[in-house]
């Protein structure tokens, strides 16, 4: 099953009169762009939430926010920097004085300052931890769960547009043959006038013609597209993330199409190859946004 790189998961749970809260948003990225959001009391569990988040969301540009909010009785203690809180209260007052206002709210803006006010949240037990942990873990199995169900409808589309490629070279197999007698009777045509038919030798023309087909067929081209095609819709039934590895079968899938188109020498043929192209296209673009 695919899986999307586009992805949404968020988990809330309540412990000891806190919220602990997970929020994992993704969008495509050829590569892992992990943006990591930790309250400073978890700074040091950084590194092992980075490491899971590498072995489970492999690819994307993913942000992951965690918060924990206090209760009023669990807050933590806190304490101001007097110097810091001095020091951006003076340049406050200096810089409403020489624009000549009154400044009522200076203290309580220089209080809002980074650094000014700071909560004891250097440590954290290991109950703590371990429902951060959980609620991480919740938060991923939501965010896969919303991966896979938008893998799921890509599936369904591209196997639907690569059956539809196959449904134009069925078309193609039913006109190519007919091409040989049409091209046959318009060389021949072509020399009567210009030549004259007592003029050219018949032998000598069914060889260039046995030559000049040659050129024309499609045949190996028809089996690598239906084989290129096969693998396409075996990979897309793999567990395993294969955006990439469909991403290379579909540009061999456009090399064949495109072979055929400038072999057909059929205004017909290449108006299906046209349609070809517009589905692998499609193919294309959703494969961006595929694992």
């Amino acid at each position: 099953m695919l899986k999307s790189m586009t992805g949404y998961g968020i988990a809330v749970t309540d412990f000891a009169n806190a919220k602990y809260t997970v929020e994992i948003k993704s969008l495509n990225s050829k590569f892992l762009e992990l943006a990591l959001k930790l309250p400073k009391s978890f700074s040091d569990k950084e590194f092992v939430l980075r490491n899971e988040c590498s072995k489970q969301i492999e690819r994307g540009k993913v942000n992951v926010a965690v918060t924990v909010e206090y209760s009023e009785t669990q807050k933590k203690s806190a304490s101001i920097d007097s110097g810091l809180l001095k020091a951006y209260y003076k340049q406050l007052r200096e810089a409403a004085d020489e624009l000549g206002d009154s400044g009522s709210n200076l203290l309580q803006m220089a209080l809002n300052f980074p650094d000014v006010v700071k909560y004891d949240e250097d440590t954290i037990s290991d109950e703590e931890w371990l429902q951060m942990h959980k609620t991480f873990n919740a938060a991923m199995l939501d965010f896969q769960k919303f991966r896979s169900d938008e893998g799921g409808v890509l599936q369904q589309d591209l196997i639907a547009r690569v059956k539809s490629i196959y449904d134009s070279l069925r078309k193609i197999e039913e006109i190519a043959p007919k091409r040989i007698p049409q091209i046959k009777e318009r060389l021949t045509l072509l020399l009567e006038e210009n030549v004259g038919k007592e003029n050219y030798d018949q032998n000598r023309l069914e060889q260039e013609l046995i030559f000049y087909i040659d050129k024309l067929d499609i045949t190996e081209e028809k089996i690598r597209l239906t084989s290129h095609c096969d693998y396409f819709l075996e990979t897309l039934k793999s567990p395993d993330a294969n955006g990439k590895k469909l991403g290379f079968i579909s540009q061999e899938i456009g090399r064949e199409i495109n072979t055929i188109g400038s072999k057909a020498n059929d205004a017909q043929i290449q108006q299906i190859v046209v349609g070809m192209k517009e589905e692998l296209e499609k193919v294309k673009e959703q494969l961006l946004n595929v694992l």
